[in-house]
């Protein structure tokens, strides 16, 4: 199994001068030692106009950042949102190849579409159309990665003509792509269209099950045909995460701000909004009361306790039950409420001394019995791809110059 870490920038209100800039160093910090404790992946999202949910809103700035300072663990877009009101797909492009130069080919490129109506209003997306939209979107950046030059695409959502899209990324054709997945429905999108699933529900390993049957059931069947150039068949499932040898102590640093991450989704989902005028974190706390406690109290009466908040066993046995259940990668939300740096790099630390070896002993194995097992129906799945087909020398389109020949030089 291999596990992740996870940005949102949260950031809770009442803001003092200069939380922000320490939220996104300490964020930082955090990707470092996580690649010195032999994390496989850091993942940032991108969102848009969220109060104290998520200021991360431009991704590539922080990963660019992140893969400077880091050697090791992979780069991940999870997600850019990928739809051309968000960012022209030629600018996705470009970005993604060149943050996969930049980072010696580790970038994995999620995509998404965006939920709420602050980030969809805000960028005259319709609803009803975003899947679609995200979809080609998406299609056509995977050709603009891959082909030489890029033949040109007139689609619903965007038009584009035929350029040469550069930089190439390093991984060819392109880096693995994944899919933001919330229910069954979209694992099933995400598996139809070759994609990895980044599956951001918190759920328990028996809906976790379903979810991975689901998955390779697709990848496995002819309904997958690729939307990109490769078939990455993953499942990558988000988890709460506090550690310490106390388990009381564990909750009382990090279920709080795990709480909120839910509540604040929620909100900005169903409820009203006031843009710049958000108490997200004031309502949350009325609402909540003193549950700390309690629950502090409910799990020392608790026989087994499976979670990834407690002390490293309780990790271990919550770790087993979803790799029991088929799942790849397990990204932790460590970052999110008012939880503290220092708790989380100390988590962090002994969750690498006392749960990761477990883990990682068998991982080589098992990629390789998964990749074994998978060939022949990813080159099936390939084999059913309308490829767009490359532009031969004489259907390159002349770019005419800006200026007649004779006024060059004047």
């Amino acid at each position: 199994m291999k596990f992740g870490v996870f940005y949102e920038h949260q950031l809770p209100k009442p803001w003092e001068p200069g939380d922000e800039a320490r939220l996104f160093h300490q964020a930082l910090d955090q990707v470092v030692l996580a690649d010195q404790l032999g994390f496989d992946h850091a993942w940032e999202v991108e969102h848009h106009f969220l109060d104290e949910y998520s200021h991360s809103s431009a991704p590539e700035v922080f990963l660019a950042a992140a893969a400077a300072r880091t050697k090791n663990i992979r780069i991940g877009h999870g997600i850019r949102q990928v739809i051309a009101n968000y960012n022209h797909p030629a600018r996705t492009a470009e970005t993604v190849s060149t943050l996969d130069i930049i980072s010696h080919g580790r970038v994995d490129f999620g995509i998404g579409e965006g939920a709420t109506r602050l980030e969809l209003g805000g960028f005259h997306i319709p609803a009803r159309e975003k899947r679609a939209m995200c979809l080609e979107a998406a299609e056509q950046i995977a050709n603009m990665m891959a082909l030489d030059p890029y033949p040109g695409f007139e689609g619903a959502s965007f038009s584009m003509p035929c350029r040469n899209v550069l930089p190439k990324p390093m991984q060819k054709p392109h880096p693995p792509m994944w899919m933001a997945c919330t229910n069954r429905d979209t694992i099933r999108v995400a598996a139809s269209k070759g994609l990895g699933a980044l599956a951001f529900s918190f759920i328990d390993p028996a809906e976790a099950r379903a979810w991975a049957d689901i998955y390779y059931g697709i990848i496995k069947s002819e309904d997958c045909v690729p939307l990109g150039h490769t078939v990455n068949a993953n499942i990558a499932m988000v988890s709460n995460f506090s550690l310490h040898h106390d388990r009381a102590e564990a909750i009382r640093r990090g279920h709080e701000g795990f709480e909120f991450f839910g509540y604040a989704l929620n909100a900005l989902v169903a409820h009203d909004t006031v843009p710049g005028r958000t108490d997200l974190w004031g309502e949350y706390l009325k609402l909540r009361g003193d549950r700390t406690e309690e629950l502090v109290t409910a799990s020392r009466d608790a026989g087994d306790y499976v979670s990834g908040i407690g002390t490293p066993d309780d990790m271990r046995a919550h770790l087993r039950a979803f790799q029991d259940a088929g799942i790849d990668q397990v990204i932790f939300m460590q970052q999110a409420g008012r939880n503290k740096h220092q708790h989380i790099c100390e988590a962090l630390e002994l969750f690498a001394a006392e749960v990761m070896p477990e883990f990682k002993a068998g991982a080589a194995a098992r990629e390789a019995r998964k990749a074994e097992e998978l060939a022949p129906y990813i080159a099936a799945a390939l084999a059913r791809k309308q490829w767009m087909a490359p532009l031969a020398d004489d259907e390159i389109p002349v770019v005419r110059a800006s200026v007649a020949k004779a006024q060059v030089g004047r």
